[in-house]
């Protein structure tokens, strides 16, 4: 292990030309810096810095190290600097549905997080099933989640969403095979249960043909044309069609967006979830 006080005296020396010069820089006697070069020296077996003469260069083996000691240093500096002072406002770790990830949330992120600069915003888009995971043991301060409307967990707000069945627009299913190909998310997800227990109860028999934890992957599945999904609202796409109640799919219905906190949310956290919130009005208008 290089010991951080022998490289900034070394970095001194180079810098300053000399021990006496080095030794005012970092507040240390001149014997002091002499002391701690030769220590460094025998550390490495390597002779660093040229003594003849009044200046004091740096050997060929000290050019080598030079580089490595100044991004040493920065380091350590920058680990310091984050980890005493983490600012005013704390941080705030945010869980968010992929889908609204891609749907003009990250432009509000980014805005929130230019509004207040003493804030660390730590943004996770994942399943809801993990998120509600995360935000039950205290891993999230705040999440935007999918969610049944029987689920009675409190929530800040909760919407009701639009999910419609979706198939290829150029390459569409063929609705009358003896098994319907599904495009899903792991198991777990809301959506996928939702659509099983649709075809279930339709008597219609099924069988995952496509399984992506992305929701980019699922959408380019549907629109290859290797089976059908449901997708909220603002995740169907151009090259998509939606299947419609008279072709026996009507919209999934009972789901809902939930906007939860942890029980011991900061005022950051909370003044995050107002800003949350008020766009998901907007979303929920748009779509009325």
């Amino acid at each position: 292990m290089l010991d951080l006080d022998l490289l900034r005296s070394f970095v001194s020396v180079v810098e300053a030309g000399g021990f006496t010069r080095a030794g005012e820089r970092i507040h240390r006697t001149q014997s002091t810096v002499s002391q701690q070069i030769r220590r460094l020296e025998e550390d490495l077996g390597q002779t660093l810095l040229n003594r003849d003469g009044r200046d004091v260069t740096p050997t060929e083996a000290g050019e080598r190290l030079l580089s490595y000691a100044r991004r040493l240093l920065a380091l350590a500096e920058e680990a310091r600097d984050v980890v005493a002072r983490p600012g005013p406002d704390g941080a705030v770790k945010l869980g968010i549905p992929e889908d609204f990830a891609a749907y003009r949330l990250a432009k509000l992120l980014a805005a929130f997080s230019r509004a207040h600069p003493n804030l660390r915003l730590d943004v996770r888009a994942d399943q809801s099933l993990n998120l509600k995971r995360d935000i039950e043991r205290g891993d999230l301060d705040l999440a935007l989640l999918k969610r049944g409307v029987d689920d009675e967990r409190a929530a800040i707000a909760a919407w009701p969403e639009q999910v419609y069945w979706v198939t290829s627009k150029s390459h569409p299913v063929d609705l009358d095979a003896r098994s319907l190909p599904l495009i899903g998310f792991p198991p777990g997800c809301l959506y996928r249960t939702r659509a099983i227990h649709a075809l279930e109860s339709g008597g219609r028999a099924w069988h995952m043909a496509y399984t992506s934890s992305s929701l980019a992957g699922i959408q380019a599945a549907v629109a290859a044309g290797m089976g059908l999904s449901i997708l909220s609202d603002m995740s169907v796409q151009a090259d998509h069609r939606v299947l419609t109640a008279r072709e026996g799919f009507a919209p999934i219905a009972r789901t809902e967006v939930a906007l939860v906190a942890s029980p011991d949310a900061s005022p950051a956290t909370l003044r995050l979830a107002d800003r949350l919130a008020e766009f998901c009005e907007k979303v929920q208008a748009k779509a009325a």
